[in-house]
């Protein structure tokens, strides 16, 4: 497995590909300064050949913005990491480049697409769909058939009652509760959960 991204995002997908005993060859950054990583060898983006290469791979970016810009510009096959402690329930389905960290619940008949983070001990109910480059961030709940838009980030500790829609590139703050559906680019914090301000 090759890694694009050397942050600690690509620490904790380290640490799962290990447990799952996937060898990780190297990792890719754009950051010159960065040689090494968890003592595996880093290579400069501007020395790296995609086409040369036969591993899969996964994008190790944590920003859902450029980890979406990464996977587009590269004609790969991406893997998938899935801690050994994570429970996926019947008939759920992980797309490409999907990470699944320690202590995730993901419910049955849920959908997670392409690129989704799934972060430390958050819970996804049954028939929830995640579309593409969304993350759900740590001990976040989702109850039962949630939509989640493409690229939205969904904060720490937060909370979304059953049967509600989320847009596309929308940012839930840490701790908000929602219990209204939240159109496209909205910025949501609070309990219960307020719009405040949208993306560009």
């Amino acid at each position: 497995m090759i890694l694009i991204g050397a942050s600690g995002h690509a620490k904790v997908i380290i640490d799962i590909l290990e447990k799952q005993d996937i060898k990780v060859d190297f990792l890719v950054d754009a950051n010159p300064a960065i040689k090494e990583l968890q003592s595996y060898k880093v290579i400069l983006e501007s020395d790296f050949n995609i086409d040369a290469i036969n591993e899969e791979v996964i994008v190790t970016i944590g920003s859902n913005h450029i980890r979406k810009k990464v996977a587009e510009s590269l004609k790969a096959e991406y893997g998938w990491a899935i801690h050994p402690s994570a429970i996926l329930g019947d008939d759920v389905s992980i797309g490409q480049g999907a990470v699944i960290m320690a202590g995730a619940i993901i419910n049955s008949s849920s959908s997670i697409g392409n690129h989704a983070i799934i972060n430390t001990s958050c819970s996804i109910d049954h028939d929830c769909t995640l579309e593409d480059y969304v993350h759900v961030s740590p001990n976040a709940t989702l109850c039962g058939t949630i939509l989640v838009g493409e690229g939205t980030h969904i904060g720490a500790g937060a909370t979304i009652i059953p049967n509600i829609s989320i847009g596309k590139w929308v940012t839930i703050g840490a701790g908000a509760v929602i219990i209204e559906n939240v159109p496209d680019h909205a910025v949501v914090v609070g309990n219960p959960g307020r719009i405040i301000k949208y993306n560009d």
